[in-house]
């Protein structure tokens, strides 16, 4: 059996939006799955598209989210280069063999001549014009025009060169996702295959580069099924096998109308990009799920199951799980919608059973950010108590600020609420307490504010709720004793003092 060889082939184009990166990811998870290599491929030939940056982006991305690739730009490899642009000397032959053998013809038709032929079929009533069996014939190419009169136009002008469809054929592609897929010749326009300035299109030089670099699956988004028996042709016309394909569902619009843009993220306020890109003409900025703080691995797990059924209840996989569950007849066939609050959960459970050590890291560099400084232990307490309060990273901060710094000002509401005449005198009684404690363990701090309430007939609330007000400024947070604990006494007793003053 053949070693399983598939590729992740993006245009540097702009960023790469998150149905790309699941491409990427079913991708590396049937190599992974079947031991065989994932490779990563830039198809650069439109020059005119090519956005600076956009290759590091993707590169940068497919880190992030620890798909690693085999072979591909960067890493190089048995098949390098890796990217199309330097290639290009690889195509010509292949272009001019189908020529030879009849299967491509060269066309010099001028934008204004295709112009007046769409114009010309759309009289007629032709929904989508194109130049096809039923229209090559009236054109200026190598099937219309003389040997002479050809090998004038090569000589002095700008030509291409187009496939030769056939005229009445059913062109049968077998997808591993929606099964037989059978297409009429008469629908397939002409694709150009190459051009007089030595640049291939995308088709010719996907389908040379696939068999080159040895490809046993074509896995891609479903917007490429109607270019499949296309390729299928070009496989069969150059005599080489044709990789199995598999043409992934959309990831739709939360509404599910429709495929997701960035006009969605936009909109609705959650990005559809990895990372955060800065357009470098516009100088526009979109969002990314590393900088509004997922983790990786909660991305991952995301992606993984928008499309992909693992045929159980279970939701939380790691990557190794994904390996092991993943297969293609679970697939679906139709579109995904988008759940940004789903994408918030995974996001949610990951931070949670985070580690703590790991989380403090999280911490410590937002630390770090705001000119504050602490030690990882202290941080690691501070977020075993918080962690699971966090849905995204910056809530790590969100939530526990105030073990970092006394709070400024305080909540009036709360104010209002539970602040009496009485109040400051009764906190000051507890911060004397509090300095004569030792024992400073949440479970006797617990017992020690409890034991002051109920011998001073006190209600629970009068003195909880002001007392978390003076520590942290308003009534959130974990528990109170818990967050006495982690002060430690002095922190307490000064942060007791200071708002007694402010309060007055």
């Amino acid at each position: 059996m053949k070693e399983v060889r598939v590729r992740f082939a993006p245009s540097p184009t702009g960023p790469l939006h998150i149905g790309g990166v699941r491409t990427a990811l079913y991708n590396y998870l049937f190599a992974k799955k079947h031991g065989g290599k994932f490779l990563l491929r830039i198809e650069d030939t439109d020059q005119t598209r090519f956005v600076p940056g956009a290759e590091a982006y993707i590169i940068e991305a497919l880190n992030w989210c620890g798909v690693s690739y085999d072979e591909g730009v960067g890493i190089g490899g048995p098949h390098a280069p890796y990217r199309q642009s330097e290639r290009k000397e690889l195509y010509r032959k292949y272009a001019d063999q189908l020529v030879s053998e009849g299967h491509a013809y060269y066309a010099f038709d001028t934008s204004e001549d295709l112009d007046q032929m769409r114009d010309r079929l759309k009289a007629k009533g032709v929904a989508t014009p194109q130049y096809d069996v039923f229209t090559r014939g009236e054109m200026v190419n190598s099937l219309t025009l003389t040997p002479e009169e050809t090998s004038a136009r090569l000589e002095s002008g700008e030509y291409v060169i187009r496939i030769l469809i056939p005229e009445n054929e059913e062109i049968l592609v077998n997808d591993l996702i929606r099964g037989e897929v059978k297409v009429h010749s008469s629908r397939l326009d002409d694709k150009v295959l190459f051009k007089s300035d030595g640049m291939p299109t995308y088709h010719m030089a996907n389908i040379v580069d696939d068999h080159l670099m040895e490809i046993t699956h074509v896995i891609r988004g479903e917007e490429w099924l109607p270019s499949a028996p296309l390729h299928v042709l070009l496989y069969r016309y150059l005599g080489w096998e044709a990789p199995q394909f598999a043409h992934l569902p959309l990831l739709l619009k939360p509404d599910g109308n429709g495929k997701l843009s960035k006009r969605d993220g936009d909109r609705l306020g959650f990005p559809v990009f990895p990372l955060h890109w800065t357009d470098p003409v516009s100088g526009e900025i979109s969002s990314g799920y590393r900088e509004s703080g997922y983790l990786p691995d909660a991305f991952i797990n995301m992606l993984a199951l928008l499309g992909w059924n693992p045929g159980s209840e279970k939701e939380i996989f790691t990557m190794d799980e994904l390996v092991e569950a993943f297969s293609f007849d679970r697939v679906g066939k139709s579109g995904s919608k988008f759940d940004p609050e789903k994408a918030k959960w995974f996001n949610h459970h990951y931070l949670a059973n985070l580690p703590n050590e790991d989380a403090a890291r999280l911490l410590v560099a937002i630390l770090n950010e705001k000119g504050i400084n602490t030690t990882s232990d202290y941080a690691g307490q501070v977020c075993a108590m918080v962690k699971e309060r966090a849905v995204l990273i910056p809530d790590l901060w969100d939530q526990s600020w105030f073990f970092f710094q006394a709070p400024e000002s305080f909540d009036e509401k709360v104010i209002q609420k539970f602040w009496k005449p009485e109040t400051p005198a009764l906190l000051t009684k507890i911060s004397a307490l509090l300095e004569d404690t030792s024992d400073f363990s949440v479970e006797n701090l617990d017992n020690v504010v409890k034991g002051f309430i109920q011998n001073n007939n006190l209600g629970m609330g009068q003195i909880m709720n002001t007392l978390r007000l003076v520590l942290v400024g308003g009534s959130f947070g974990p528990g109170v004793a818990a967050i006495i604990s982690l002060l430690g006494k002095d922190e307490t007793v000064n942060r007791i003092a200071k708002a007694l003053e402010k309060l007055r």
